[in-house]
């Protein structure tokens, strides 16, 4: 246990894109603590910056060269609390959004406990995926938060989870298809193509 944690804190894996993306888990206690001492401006100046961390800490990895399955994991570990967590934000905050969505939620969640147990059976662990749908709907839920504090986000939140319906079938296609594969792949037809070309 004890050779266990002194891996994980290995010098090359304190690296900013790594820091960053632990502060989307870090710091969630705050964001909840603000939302029920009623400090809305506080919430919403600390989510935004949180926010623009999942931005942040891939594009240093990329231009930097920081690049590492550790940091692939921290990163889709602080996506998940920080994006599952919007969602308990947008509950505590905006009701009306979560009971006007409640049937395309509970669709959302069986989808993607769906894709966790396919990647659980068919690859022995659960993964979660950089695809660019999951990474344009991350960035959709983000925007979500922010525009519910200006007008009724019901429909955009409507979008958004069949949005990632889509996203998941990828993913759990992705699952099925593929052995081995790269988390931040852009999508199972991409990959398709890759094997199509390789295989000329």
């Amino acid at each position: 246990m004890q050779v266990g944690v002194l891996m994980f804190f290995k010098r090359e894996y304190l690296t900013i894109p790594n820091g960053l993306s632990v502060s989307r888990i870090v710091f969630m206690p705050l964001l909840f603590l603000f939302i029920i001492t009623d400090h809305r401006l506080l919430f919403l100046m600390l989510y935004i910056i949180l926010g623009s961390t999942d931005l942040l800490d891939g594009l240093i990895a990329r231009k930097f060269d920081l690049i590492s399955e550790i940091g692939k994991t921290l990163d889709s570990v602080g996506d998940l609390i920080f994006y599952l967590g919007s969602l308990t934000f947008i509950y505590m905050m905006f009701p009306e959004v979560v009971f006007n969505n409640s049937i395309p939620l509970l669709l959302f969640f069986i989808i993607f406990t769906l894709s966790f147990i396919v990647s659980w059976v068919k690859l022995g662990k659960p993964i979660l995926m950089h695809t660019n749908l999951l990474r344009f709907n991350a960035m959709m839920v983000y925007f979500l938060v922010i525009s519910s504090f200006l007008f009724d986000t019901s429909n955009f939140a409507t979008v958004i989870l069949c949005i990632y319906y889509l996203a998941f079938i990828d993913e759990i296609a992705i699952f099925l298809l593929f052995n081995e594969f790269d988390r931040d792949a852009k999508s199972v037809i991409h990959l398709l193509m890759e094997k199509s070309r390789a295989s000329r």
